[in-house]
């Protein structure tokens, strides 16, 4: 079961082929240009609105969602939507607020932002600090959680999967943003259509298990085997509230991870900042409508694959060799039913999002390595070919350095739920910084190299706050993960107010940065599309409340 056969593999090898041909074309068409760092890092002016939308969608999508959120469906069931539908609708608020200041004021790197609005020593100090959790952690992970997918489902050595999926990456990253941004499109119409041929076959699975016919009887069907799966609010008590907790996952904690993650995450924020305004805020929109679709090819999946469970179908296969039920099979299995072909489509589609992330990933590595710590401080007067070249150096480094310790993560249990929390510890202390720094006049200097150095032990306080009460003798709770970030949050933000109201220095207004009320208008058409996603989002948690 966990190999592919001949059909398969053609399947997979066309998709190859497509995909590498597309991105050498469009290399060859702007080789002109290579050795412009605005063109290789941004490709500026070049993404259209659709690849702007895409590019963000094919970085943020990779094998832990269709893995680990997956496993989430079949254990929690649909309230795990949220991290994917307040995205929607935070991509909104990013689109108004946050790309018109970065666009006016020609932003190209967080880092930048930084050293503009604030100054260069809290600019390196997060700089350095993103550079080590995106090689050591979110590249290194995102190759181990991939290789490790692919491995269960084609049958190919761990070491053969990772070295795999880096050359496959670094082919597209050598090329730049635009390489990157275009065929970001291919990447998500397959994971997309791989992901739904998965989810088709989850719910005729259902529909032949009840006695139904088809996939929306499968769906009604799945729905009334598996109720208490179709909630998105957990009330206190519940077994999964320290994962999803209550109105956390509509306000709070959950909005403030999202907006740190689309709108300050280089990762993210790169595919907007090389276009003008309106193609910017249209890709973003586009990204948003995406957003609402990813739960229907990972979620449905997994709730189907509980269904299936319950009923006997997949007793063996969601279970070790001790009986302990394995949720992260869930997707694996269902995968590895598919028939000739479609399974070919479906390791397509998963080599596309684990493909698309590490390029995304790794382009953003080289973009903040070069242009914020080599042109700073190594060489301030490097000629564009060589800021280029270095930056393709640093993808072939940081990929080298992922595979060696891509491996050494075998030795954890649940890697990405661990690195999920720990990489969180600094969200809500940059959040503070960049939401101040963006509509606060007088936040100073002071004030954001202050909440950069304490937000890490405030996080960790909060995360083994049981632990050091125990040691006199108080009994407490542990605090859910997305409380804490709220918590965290809130104090930076006091912490920063008063640091800057009482700081004898001062701040001279706008600093470094041009903020007018006038950036923020936006099109009627955007208006349409905005009021469009919440209103699908109404309905959904209406629907599933």
């Amino acid at each position: 079961m966990n190999h592919l056969a001949l059909a398969d593999y053609v399947v997979f090898f066309i998709y190859f082929i497509v995909v590498v041909g597309y991105g050498y074309w469009i290399y060859q068409r702007r080789r002109s240009t290579e050795t412009n760092t605005t063109d290789f890092f941004l490709a500026e002016g070049s993404l259209t609105w659709w690849a702007i939308g895409a590019s963000m969608i094919a970085s943020n999508i990779s094998a832990e969602h269709f893995i680990g959120m997956a496993g989430s469906g079949f254990a929690m069931g649909l309230a795990i939507s949220s991290y994917e539908w307040i995205a929607a609708a935070t991509l909104i608020v990013v689109a108004i607020f946050f790309i018109p200041i970065y666009l006016r004021n020609h932003i190209y790197t967080m880092p930048q932002f930084l050293a503009q609005r604030y100054s260069p020593t809290v600019s390196t100090i997060l700089a350095v600090f993103w550079l080590v959790v995106y090689v050591l952690v979110n590249l290194t992970s995102i190759l181990y959680l991939g290789a490790i997918a692919i491995e269960s489902l084609a049958g190919l050595s761990f070491t053969t999967c990772t070295i795999g999926l880096a050359v496959f990456s670094i082919f597209i990253t050598l090329g730049g943003m635009k390489v990157i941004g275009y065929t970001d499109v291919i990447q998500v119409t397959v994971l997309v259509i791989g992901g739904l041929v998965v989810t088709y076959l989850a719910l005729q699975l259902v529909a032949d298990q009840t006695g139904a016919s088809g996939i929306w009887d499968g769906l009604v069907a799945l729905r009334k085997q598996a109720d208490s799966h179709f909630h998105l609010y957990f009330r206190e008590g519940h077994p999964h509230y320290d994962a999803l907790p209550g109105m956390s996952l509509v306000l709070g904690g959950m909005w403030l991870n999202n907006l740190y993650y689309w709108g300050c995450n280089q990762y993210i924020v790169q595919r907007t900042l090389g276009a003008d305004l309106k193609t910017a805020r249209a890709g973003i929109l586009f990204a948003a409508f995406l957003k609402l679709v990813i739960p229907l090819i990972v979620v449905i999946p997994g709730i189907a694959a509980y269904v299936l469970y319950q009923e006997g179908t997949f007793r063996a296969a969601m279970t070790d060799a001790s009986g302990v039920v394995k949720p992260d099979h869930a997707y694996p299995v269902l995968m590895n039913l598919l028939p000739i072909g479609m399974k070919g489509l479906a390791f397509a589609a998963l080599t596309a999002a684990v493909v698309a992330s590490l390029a995304g990933k790794c382009n953003s590595i080289a973009t903040i390595f070069t242009l914020d710590i080599y042109k700073k401080f190594f060489d301030k007067d490097a000629s564009e070919r060589k800021l280029v070249n270095v930056g393709r150096w640093a993808v072939l480094v940081s990929f080298a350095i992922a595979i060696v310790l891509a491996p050494m993560l075998r030795s954890f249990d649940q890697v990405y739920q661990y690195i999920q929390e720990y990489t969180n510890f600094i969200t809500p202390g940059v959040f503070a910084i960049f939401l101040l720094g963006f509509f606060w006049k007088r936040a100073t200097n002071r004030a954001a190299l202050t909440v950069a150095i304490l937000t890490i032990p405030f996080s960790t306080l909060l995360k083994f706050w049981p632990e050091m009460m125990s040691v006199i003798d108080i009994e407490a709770d542990p605090i859910p993960f997305l409380h804490r970030t709220t918590w965290v949050f809130c104090l930076d933000v006091a912490l920063m107010v008063i640091i800057t109201l009482t700081d004898p220095a001062g701040v001279p207004l706008n600093k470094g940065l041009i903020v007018e009320r006038r950036m923020f208008r936006v099109s009627p058409s955007f208006v349409v599309g905005a009021v469009a996603i919440f209103g699908v989002l109404a309905v959904l948690y209406s629907v599933f409340w």
